[in-house]
């Protein structure tokens, strides 16, 4: 009963999406439809036009008045169908998939980190010029117009507040969140250290020492907050260069788990672990096929038996493919990444140490005035 639901919506989704195509573009246009459900519960159309007219043969051009009429017309089919739609949308730059996506798992996005930076500073602040300070002294560099335009460090292109986080996020809302707040700054608190105690197994002058890429990664993954696990790590505190590598965790992670274990060192003993990859990744291939040109003889298509049990060799060599694969793609992303991570560590070195000569020239500045006061 539920598939055949399913199956009704797609259906009344495609007539939906026929029906939009052929009032928007029917008339000069070539259209494909194609509707399908995706995921959980996101039944979408897509659509491929032709952008030359058959009519006159002029090319189309789309701009922000046709987006404008394609929401008009869509609503206008919604109705008509029955279906509800969204009343008084807010106008506002659309977000990639992979963007939401990692906001609905709650991962850390790159925007998602200046729109925290921003709340941080606001909160800091107790006029506006303090809070353009503080925003410069963070390693932002800031434009003012009919928008606010920030560009984080190590980023090429700046980020439109209003255009990316809302109305919240202009000179006027900012001044006024500024002045709604108490006349002390909120700072954040200070980490309150604690007496560690651990225990040590083994001999400390014995000990092998780690070099290579694995003490490259290790350090990293230490700076990130990975390492150790029991450290609570306040990621709000991190130089933005790091935080925006928190966006790729999990990489980060799965790469310095394939250097750990397989005792990896030098790109030498990578690319001679990756090239092993490779043979063994033609070796499964290969058994693969042989595999699927026996499922299609005659012999195997009449014993049922002898099918089954192919088909489940099949999927046991397909799993192991993917495994090696996903290692290969590893081994390529750790010599891509151990060139970076050097530079990228010493940027962000460079750049704190700019900063808290900065700070204690401000607090010097800052004595200096009270005394002559």
């Amino acid at each position: 009963m539920r598939n055949r639901n399913i199956k009704v919506q797609i259906w009344l989704a495609h007539q939906i999406g026929v029906e939009l195509a052929r009032r928007l573009w029917g008339e000069r246009y070539q259209v494909v439809v194609a509707t399908h459900l995706d995921k959980a519960n996101h039944l979408h159309s897509h659509f491929v036009l032709n952008t030359v007219s058959f009519v006159d043969g002029k090319k189309y051009y789309r701009s922000a008045q046709d987006y404008r009429r394609m929401q008009s017309v869509s609503d206008a089919l919604c109705r008509e169908y029955g279906l509800s739609v969204i009343q008084h949308p807010q106008p506002g730059k659309g977000k990639h998939y992979g963007e939401w996506r990692a906001e609905q798992e709650q991962r850390p996005t790159w925007r998602g980190i200046v729109r925290s930076d921003i709340d941080e500073v606001i909160r800091q602040s107790m006029t506006e010029r303090q809070f353009f300070e503080n925003l410069q002294r963070k390693g932002y560099e800031v434009k003012v117009g009919k928008d606010i335009s920030v560009r984080p460090p190590g980023k090429e292109r700046f980020v439109r507040l209003v255009r990316n986080f809302g109305e919240d996020y202009t000179l006027e809302c900012i001044r006024k969140r500024i002045l709604e707040q108490t006349r002390t700054p909120k700072l954040l608190p200070e980490p309150i250290s604690k007496i560690k105690h651990y225990r040590l197994s083994g001999n400390w002058q014995s000990r092998k020492k780690v070099t290579g890429f694995r003490a490259l990664y290790f350090h990293y993954c230490y700076l990130l907050g990975i390492f150790p696990r029991q450290r609570k790590q306040n990621h709000k505190r991190l130089h933005f260069l790091l935080r925006e590598d928190l966006i790729k965790l999990d990489a980060i992670t799965q790469e310095a788990r394939l250097l750990a274990v397989h005792r990896i060192d030098t790109a030498e003993q990578l690319s001679c672990y990756q090239r092993d990859l490779e043979k063994q990744v033609n070796a499964v291939i290969l058994q693969r096929r042989q595999l699927y040109r026996k499922q299609r003889t005659v012999a195997v298509k009449a014993d049922e038996a002898a099918k089954q049990e192919i088909s489940a060799s099949i999927a046991s060599l397909s799993q192991e493919l993917s495994k090696l694969r996903r290692e290969v793609r590893l081994c390529s992303d750790i010599a891509q990444r151990s060139g970076m991570l050097p530079e990228r560590i010493q940027e962000v070195r460079e750049d704190e140490i700019k900063q808290r000569k900065e700070k204690t020239e401000h607090d010097q500045f800052r004595r200096c005035g009270r005394a002559d006061r």
